[in-house]
């Protein structure tokens, strides 16, 4: 059985970081804000008395004590997210007594950067970034009749097509350089938008985007070509996309069909 907790959680008395930093905003931070998340996932048995894996008071001890200290330490002395937060992980593992294992921490150093540990990993750590883009669409199937494609696609069959505000993550992942980062975020917001956002934000995506002239554009295809776009082209391995159409609907691609 897993289970989550997170807390939240102000690092600085500020909560108004310089630059002015919001949803996908300017400038690119790679430290921490001040204000975070921290996500924890653990692994164990139910207990028979309790019901619990674990009382998530003792999570909120863990995640709340020696984690939150040295993440304020951390960013007041500047330090790159990485290298601490495998530190960050390996103490609180420690603190989980047995039979609980700590499998995952994640944390989320500004409203749209997240970084994450997996156990098992070695000194692995993935960051994800977030994007968003408009833009129009039509589902239609060539190889099926008009009352077929409206029996499949309903309203999304519409000639004249119609959109959405996407919000794309993109994962990458490696081991801490010798400045402590898994990525220069600035270099890879660079990458992303010159490959997919200039190229998808604000158009319609069957007339005036090649990739979808004979491909359906469902959030599935997009997905699957915008991994095509950025595997090979980030300053860091690719690990995932995920796409969001709607706040309900998402697809995940990690290449070779998964």
């Amino acid at each position: 059985m897993r289970l989550s907790r997170e807390i939240r959680a102000y690092l600085a008395p500020s909560a108004a970081p310089d630059g002015g930093n919001g949803w996908a905003g300017r400038p690119v931070s790679d430290g921490l804000d001040p204000f975070v998340v921290i996500r924890a996932v653990l692994d164990g048995p139910v207990g028979a008395d309790t019901g619990f894996v674990c009382n998530i008071t003792e999570v909120d001890r863990v995640l709340r004590g020696d984690v939150l200290e040295l993440l304020r330490r951390m960013r007041r002395d500047g330090r790159a997210v990485a290298p601490p937060l495998i530190e960050l992980a390996h103490a609180a593992a420690e603190r989980f007594p047995a039979p609980l294992r700590l499998i995952e921490l994640e944390l989320s150093s500004s409203p749209y950067t997240r970084y994450r540990w997996v156990a098992g990993a070695s000194g692995m750590i993935y960051v994800t970034q977030s994007f968003e883009f408009s833009a129009s669409h039509r589902l239609h199937s060539p190889r099926l009749s008009e009352s077929e494609n409206f029996t499949v696609f309903g309203k999304c069959a519409n000639p004249s097509g119609h959109g959405h505000n996407y919000v794309l993550e993109v994962a990458v992942g490696g081991e801490p350089d010798a400045h402590g980062r898994i990525v220069e975020l600035a270099r890879l917001d660079r990458a992303v938008r010159e490959r997919v956002i200039d190229a998808f934000d604000h158009k319609h995506l069957n007339l005036d985007c090649p990739e979808f002239a004979a491909l359906n554009p469902t959030v599935e295809n997009i997905a699957r070509v915008i991994w095509d776009k950025l595997d090979g082209a980030l300053p860091a391995t690719l690990h995932k996309v995920r796409l969001y159409e709607t706040p309900k609907t998402f697809a995940e691609y990690a290449g070779k069909g998964v």
